[in-house]
């Protein structure tokens, strides 16, 4: 991957829809040039897919917050269907140290975001949790 690249992908995280002729507009190529760049860059898995960005991510009244899970369960598969079917968990990640799981949930309210944390540790495995609400991006 090169700087060009890069650029293009910088460009569609900022709107995923954007067309190529505004692409190659952008990038100051052609948009057969950017095209194929594209689909090399689909083709290779360097990009898997396009995303919608929801109102809710571009919100900043919506509490946002990490998790951290440390589980005991012998049935991760188990554990993680039941993760990700939780509305306010986001996003989930394996990791290293201390945790075995980083969440990142979303939730409206306060109340939704308790009642989201008790779900987590209600779910057979969870061993323990540690959780930071995020107040701003500096």
């Amino acid at each position: 991957m090169d700087d060009f690249d890069r650029r293009l992908i910088a460009l569609l995280r900022l709107d995923g829809r954007m067309p190529i002729a505004v692409l190659a507009q952008k990038l100051q190529a052609s948009r057969g040039t950017v095209q194929k760049r594209l689909d090399r860059l689909i083709s290779s898995g360097a990009v898997r897919g396009f995303t919608v960005r929801t109102r809710q991510e571009l919100d900043e009244t919506v509490l946002r917050a990490v998790m951290g899970v440390r589980t005991s369960s012998k049935k991760p598969a188990a554990l993680i269907k039941a993760l990700n079917g939780i509305p306010e968990v986001v996003s989930l990640y394996t990791t290293n140290g201390v945790w075995d799981y980083i969440a990142e949930l979303r939730a409206e309210s306060l109340a939704d975001l308790d009642r989201a944390l008790r779900e987590v540790r209600s779910i057979d495995g969870v061993a323990s949790t540690e959780t930071s609400i995020l107040l701003g991006a500096v």
